[in-house]
């Protein structure tokens, strides 16, 4: 039995994978928090929290890493430890930081760090050759402004430090560029109490579809477990609304993708200890890299992986953050493709209503969760303000899009926002 120390986490599906697996692995974990509250309040009524569960709580300053390092040494020589991992972005580089502290598995810091920093993944991918948008990152207005014309309209505004899309906007003109440069210096801290990087980010808008490539990566070698789609919606802002698994792409379109995601792993040095989700467009110039994030794939997307191929990445992720090869091995799961829709608010009010009706009980249909009535909506400006998701599976090809995008639609006529 290892033990392992998990240091905050998402609040989403991989708050419950993440737990399912370790103990599922003959596993025992020490969870470290600086906020308890944060996960009891995402628990369902009267439903105590999984990672709650663990062997020990702690509560520790998780912000304050230069704090943080000496106190988990010293955990560590009482609770001993064989690995430390995260699911949640903004302690990704903490975590990295820990291990290399104590001795443990995991990647570089260094490549960690680059990885979580927009600006600074850009900067190593460009040094390396790999290709991507033309960018540029400044932080005052005047060179922003200069950037922006230099580039391009349409462009992507981003900030360097946030996750799930927030404050990403594609802007047409200069007006709109500086509302949106307003509405990153109005939010200079994270939902996890963490001061932002002033820094903003343009970059090239990209045509084509986007699809991610998820990997595997233990002692130097990067497999690729497949090539997941997207479908993206609420323009300006870029909100995931769906994502299918596997992709229906041509062949030679997802082996470009996926040697696209890998020429990225091996130039930020993320070939050891990490399952990622690298972000590719598909460009009528060829692939190019949106972002590359050292964690798994969030969205439910590791679990259509599951439904289709057997491969549980949440398990993966403990096995590599352990020093230890991850079982990989595909079996027949009676599923050719499974897709996930999401229900994307599109107003601002009350959720009076909200009924899956027969899709519950619809035949391929894999997973089924909705926001209760009372619930209080805001249109979405990110990933962060879904009411739900239909995942479905197809047995026989790759239609299990279509069959989300009919079901949702069902589930869409009995929404009411007042």
């Amino acid at each position: 039995m290892a033990h392992l120390l998990v240091v905050e986490s998402w609040v989403g599906s991989m708050s419950r994978l993440l737990p399912r697996a370790i103990r599922e692995g003959g596993h025992e974990f020490t969870f470290l928090t600086r906020d308890l509250h944060h996960y009891l309040r995402s628990a369902p009524e009267g439903a105590a929290h999984p990672l709650l569960g663990a062997r020990n709580v702690i509560t520790a300053d998780t912000n304050d890493t230069e704090a943080l390092l000496p106190e988990v040494e010293r955990l560590h020589a009482v609770l001993g430890f064989d690995g430390v991992l995260t699911s949640c972005d903004y302690y990704l580089p903490t975590v990295a930081l820990l291990a290399a502290r104590l001795g443990l598995p995991g990647p570089p810091p260094e490549a960690v760090g680059n990885a979580c920093r927009k600006d600074a993944t850009r900067r190593v991918l460009a040094d390396a050759g790999v290709p991507g948008p033309r960018f540029a990152v400044h932080e005052e207005w005047s060179r922003i402004a200069a950037a922006a014309r230099e580039i391009g309209y349409p462009l992507v505004v981003k900030p360097v430090d946030l996750c799930a899309g927030m404050l990403v906007r594609r802007v047409d003109d200069e007006e709109q560029l500086a509302s949106c440069v307003a509405a990153l210096a109005g939010f200079p801290v994270n939902a996890r109490g963490q001061r932002r990087a002033p820094a903003v980010l343009l970059e090239e808008l990209l045509d084509g579809p986007e699809v991610s490539v998820e990997t595997v990566s233990h002692a130097g070698a990067v497999q690729v477990v497949g090539v997941t789609d997207k479908s993206v919606g609420g323009a300006p802002a870029f909100i995931e609304t769906g994502h299918m698994f596997p992709a229906a792409l041509p062949a030679g379109d997802a082996e470009a993708a996926e040697q696209t995601a890998l020429g990225a792993l091996k130039a930020l040095g993320l070939t050891d200890g990490v399952v990622a989700h690298t972000e590719i467009k598909l460009t009528s110039a060829g692939p190019r890299v949106v972002e590359v994030n050292p964690r798994p794939a969030g969205n439910r997307i590791t679990e259509l992986i599951r439904h289709v191929t057997g491969v549980d990445l949440a398990a993966a992720f403990v096995d590599v953050s352990l020093g230890r090869a991850p079982d990989l091995r595909r079996t027949d799961t009676g599923l050719r493709s499974a897709a996930i829709g999401f229900l994307v608010p599109g107003t601002a009010g009350t959720l009076e209503a909200l009924d899956a009706g027969p899709v519950r009980t619809a035949p391929d249909v894999l997973e089924v969760q909705l926001a209760e009535p009372g619930r209080q909506v805001k249109a979405a400006g990110s990933n962060n303000e879904y009411l739900g998701h239909v995942m479905a599976g197809d047995p026989d090809g790759t239609g299990a899009r279509a069959r989300v995008e009919s079901l949702l639609d069902e589930v869409r006529s009995g929404l009411v926002i007042r």
